[in-house]
């Protein structure tokens, strides 16, 4: 088969920079190396491909070459079209912290070292977080309440105090990595680190794993627990409570447990922000003459509201500080927003029918109206 132009296998324009011929071949070599693609030889082969591009496109006399004699300028240059020197040169340029890129492909196993200063192979590690749902009340989420929950983490084994290990025995260094925790292989010039098989990256093996946990050092436990629910959390809000996720490796700190809030919703109020909305029904005669109710807040108490004569339908009412506390707050609370329901009589006696035609001609009823502008809706 033919040779591709090396321009085409990076898809690239004749006049790429350098650095659109690194990214280029960046991007490639990690599409299609073999580790990634195990026993597929088109990938195999598509690696190869651009990694030959990227050697000489690289190199700008090989680039040179190539641009006016094409492969047959190549041929005769020292080390020819698949030298890999320069690649092995440009490698940290290239791709940077290789491992720390290739590790996210390839896997360089649990709990390993880290450059970033994580645990050691074999050290104390720190436990998985964990996540509890919690439904909570809606006025239990605006003025805050208790509540106890029951939930399954692992602990330090209380048999071998978290070694994994029976009394009287103990860990010895893993003999295929040196108690690294790592095996590396060579792959072409590409070395990758991945978690040795017999120890599982922890650097060690039990010789003799306790019978309670099998090695692990941990056990499973049920917790129950207060969760302090805050006055005014919203749906969605997470309570974070440290120290209760799963116990850490090799008795290593205990993640933190994460109690996510669902509120449940309410027969008469909703919620925006810290504001309450709720809606009242009203009469005719109320809504035309004015009054004065008495309405019943979130909290039970009984408040005064007046209703203004020749109110409409729809309209809103602010009965400020009366809506849902500020988180974290004791005394700054939203509004309360009250919507106007007229409601219309459905049936009517001979004498309220009398009364309305009367007030009908009173008043002057229109019955050719013309449509109200949406802009003052």
């Amino acid at each position: 088969m033919a040779k591709r132009d090396y321009y085409e296998v990076l898809g690239l324009q004749k006049n790429a920079s350098a650095d659109e011929i690194k990214k280029a071949y960046r991007k490639l070599a990690i599409k299609y190396h073999p580790d990634k693609n195990p026993g597929d030889t088109e990938a195999e082969s598509r690696f190869k491909e651009a990694t030959e591009a990227y050697e000489v496109l690289s190199n700008p006399q090989k680039r040179s070459t190539y641009d006016q004699f094409g492969f047959a300028g190549l041929e005769g240059m020292t080390g020819g079209a698949h030298d890999y020197s320069s690649v092995f040169r440009d490698f940290s340029d290239i791709f940077g912290d290789f491992g720390g890129i290739f590790d996210s492909f390839f896997g360089s196993g649990g709990g390993g070292r880290s450059r970033g200063g994580g645990r050691e192979y074999g050290g104390p590690a720190r436990g998985a977080n964990l996540r509890y749902n919690l439904d909570v009340d809606f006025k239990d989420a605006v003025f805050g309440t208790k509540a106890e929950i029951t939930y399954i983490h692992n602990v330090s084994c209380s048999h071998c105090g978290g070694s994994g290990a029976e009394s009287g025995s103990g860990k010895t260094v893993c003999k295929t990595c040196g108690g690294t925790g790592q095996v590396r292989r060579n792959s072409g010039f590409f070395s990758i680190a991945s978690a040795c098989p017999t120890c599982g990256g922890e650097g060690f093996v039990i010789e003799n794993p306790c019978s309670f946990c099998r090695g692990t050092g941990l056990t499973k436990k049920q917790q129950k627990i207060k969760v302090t629910i805050p006055a005014g959390i919203a749906s969605g809000k997470r309570i974070s409570i440290p120290g209760q996720g799963d116990a850490g490796p090799n008795s290593g700190p205990a993640g933190d447990l994460y109690v996510y809030v669902t509120v449940r919703s309410h027969k008469f109020f909703e919620r925006d922000g810290n504001d309450l909305y709720c809606v009242i029904p009203i009469s005719m005669t109320q809504a035309s003459l004015g009054d004065e109710l008495e309405i019943q807040t979130i909290d039970g108490n009984r408040i005064k509201l007046k209703i203004p004569s020749g109110v409409q339908n729809g309209k809103m009412l602010r009965v400020k500080g009366r809506g849902v506390p500020l988180l974290n707050s004791k005394d700054q609370r939203g509004d309360m927003y009250i919507k106007i329901q007229i409601e219309t009589p459905k049936r009517l006696n001979s004498k309220a029918k009398a009364l309305m035609r009367e007030l009908a001609d009173v008043l002057g009823e229109n019955h050719s109206p013309d449509p109200v502008p949406l802009s003052d809706l």
